[in-house]
């Protein structure tokens, strides 16, 4: 009865109840030392939302693959706000620096079809206009272009 079960649990954050206790409790594994090991390997993204896959063998062994948390959730730990903009066009909830989305492209760069570090900023950035989050005080569409004209070519360079 080996299986595999996918969730997303908060980062450091994850306990026996659900989403995870549910899924485990007819699997053979020991919950608690699943929980313990997901909270270990999750700790640096504390309190974000974490994709997490368990594969679980018929006798109690298991794995632990631990996905990169959300671009929008990336986004929001790095510029420090909860929720993203009603109206993202007009109401801006937070402003973000080049390093601030340098940093959040890094994080995601592996599971983003980008392949290199200049447009993966830029898929950061689009999240961040849909967001409501402004870059260095522009209009996210606005940063993009000017990242396209090549501006920021020297803090996006691999």
């Amino acid at each position: 009865m080996a299986g595999s079960i996918e969730v997303l649990v908060p980062g450091g954050q994850v306990d026996p109840g659900p989403p995870l206790g549910p899924e485990l409790g007819p699997t053979p594994v020991d919950v608690q030392a699943v929980v313990q090991e997901i909270n270990d390997e999750t700790a640096a993204f504390d309190g974000m939302e974490v994709p997490v896959t368990v594969d679980y063998e018929e006798d109690g062994s298991f794995e632990i693959e631990v996905g990169v948390p959300p671009t929008a959730e990336l986004i929001k730990d790095e510029a420090g706000f909860e929720t993203g903009s009603g109206e993202p066009q007009e109401d801006f909830v937070a402003d973000m620096t080049v390093e601030q989305v340098k940093t959040v492209a890094e994080q995601k760069q592996t599971d983003l079809l980008a392949y290199d570090l200049k447009n993966a900023a830029k898929e950061i950035v689009g999240t961040c206009a849909s967001l409501g989050v402004t870059v260095e005080g522009n209009d996210a569409r606005e940063f993009k272009q000017r990242i396209d004209d090549g501006e920021y070519d020297d803090h996006f360079a691999n």
